[in-house]
């Protein structure tokens, strides 16, 4: 047994963030079509592009690192 415990709901919601992040990244591209037909939008969609990518890198990063502190001796 290893001297530190695994806590599983920490393990559970660093999977959710990680997979959150690629959803992001796989729906994207999908939604981004719509979201370009809205005339506000429409100007500033090359900035909500980049800033949703972002969010994804952020949910995939935060969801390694919790599961790399769980993991980690």
């Amino acid at each position: 047994m290893t001297d530190k415990q695994v806590n599983q709901a920490q393990v559970v919601w660093a999977v959710a963030l990680i997979l959150a992040g690629l959803g992001v990244f796989y729906r994207l591209p999908q939604v981004m079509p719509n979201i370009e037909q809205i005339p506000i939008f429409a100007s500033a969609s090359g900035l909500i592009r980049f800033c949703f990518y972002f969010m994804g890198l952020f949910l995939i990063g935060g969801g390694c690192k919790k599961l790399y502190g769980q993991y980690r001796k």
